[in-house]
């Protein structure tokens, strides 16, 4: 099993690395391989276009997605903002189903409504959204900062473990003969007659 951890920050190994990094290590302790997927500096380069594609090559052999980004004006970067917009519209048919988590970096406030703004991608696309004991946030102002803030660890830490957890769920269940619902096409509601 496979989850891919895409990072939305302008800094590759900043504070939402760290998180990130906190989250894979989880991961990988409980037996589920992750890939480290950086978004933010190529998104700022013009290469939108080939890092959506590529990003939607992987998710299809992927189990599992977690999103991170700073919190900037109280929201994700808008880098992570702009490539998911693009990976959803290209991509949505392979993340159906597939457990996801957002995660946000802080120097101090924000974080909610830069988590609500990533969550709402992840239940469009009728993801499972894995969760940890509390919010999934860290604090501080340099990766230095962020493995200070004790709650913010332990909750990348259980963030992992549950996503592990809930992956091999979904595993013994399709193993049992449990079947993944059907995709209706979707309806689209206009409210201007």
């Amino acid at each position: 099993m496979k989850v891919i951890l895409f990072n939305g920050s302008r800094n590759e190994k900043g504070c939402t690395y760290t998180a990130l990094r906190l989250v894979a290590d989880e991961l990988n302790a409980n037996g589920i391989e992750t890939e480290l997927f950086w978004v933010g500096g190529r998104a700022l380069t013009g290469e939108m276009d080939a890092m959506v594609s590529e990003a939607v090559e992987k998710v299809q052999s992927a189990d599992g997605v977690v999103f991170g980004s700073p919190v900037y004006y109280a929201s994700p970067s808008g880098e992570i903002t702009a490539f998911l917009d693009r990976f959803y519209w290209q991509g949505e048919k392979f993340l159906r189903f597939k457990p996801a988590a957002a995660v946000v970096s802080a120097r101090r406030g924000g974080t909610t409504a830069a988590l609500d703004v990533l969550n709402k991608y992840i239940t469009y696309a009728q993801q499972p959204v894995v969760t940890s004991r509390y919010w999934n946030m860290v604090h501080g102002s340099n990766p230095e900062d962020v493995l200070k803030d004790e709650e913010g660890v332990q909750v990348m830490k259980t963030l992992g473990r549950n996503m592990a957890w809930i992956l091999k769920s979904i595993e013994a269940g399709k193993r049992a003969g449990v079947a993944q619902p059907e995709s209706e096409k979707k309806i689209f509601t206009n409210f201007i007659r």
